[in-house]
């Protein structure tokens, strides 16, 4: 890759304010460069679930978009990144999605990916489903995004709720091509299997 590409980095309302900050943390260490669009329902789970300060989640990004900027530089599709990542991702933001709703620019951006043909993982938090949202779901998919519940991998015996986090961000970056160094894979390193 080389420094010229863009990411956008989505982190919407659903608990798991901490998974965008781990997708911001890992990408840090890759040749990218790293949009980020934070909505008014995270900035409420960042104080209420975390101890982050957001203006310090916001310098791990090399460029912040405000949530209301719909004249921002990615809510145009002329505008080149190689996606969007969402993580979390609310159930609004997924109904906004799927539905090409595009009142703010997290989903705006969305938008654009998805008309540009480009890749769209979203970190979907919610549990138990509706149909409602099992339908936004395969709206999404039909459209060529990607729905990536963030599902602990066990197999590897996490030991720590960062360790977890860290596993499922690295999976969805694997979605764009990002190879994160030093995750446990299945069949690789020192993860024990037995036949």
């Amino acid at each position: 890759m080389t420094t010229s590409q863009r990411i956008i980095v989505g982190i919407s309302g659903a608990s798991g304010f901490q998974y965008g900050v781990k997708a911001l943390e890992l990408l840090r260490e890759q040749p990218l460069e790293v949009h980020l669009v934070v909505s008014k329902g995270a900035e409420k789970t960042c104080a209420l679930e975390t101890d982050y300060r957001l203006d310090e989640v916001m310098a791990l990004a090399d460029v912040v978009h405000s949530v209301g900027n719909l004249g921002a530089a990615i809510s145009s599709g002329s505008y080149k990144t190689i996606g969007m990542l969402v993580a979390p991702c609310s159930m609004r933001t997924l109904g906004s999605i799927a539905n090409c709703l595009t009142d703010n620019l997290l989903t705006r951006a969305a938008d654009v990916v998805l008309k540009e043909r480009r890749r769209l993982v979203l970190l979907a938090r919610e549990t138990p489903l509706n149909l409602g949202h099992i339908r936004n779901m395969q709206a999404v998919t039909e459209m060529g995004g990607i729905i990536f519940p963030p599902v602990p991998a066990l197999y590897q015996r996490p030991q720590s709720t960062d360790e977890i986090i860290t596993h499922s961000v690295s999976r969805a970056l694997d979605l764009f091509g990002i190879d994160v160094k030093n995750i446990p894979r299945w069949g690789e390193g020192n993860l024990d299997h037995h036949a």
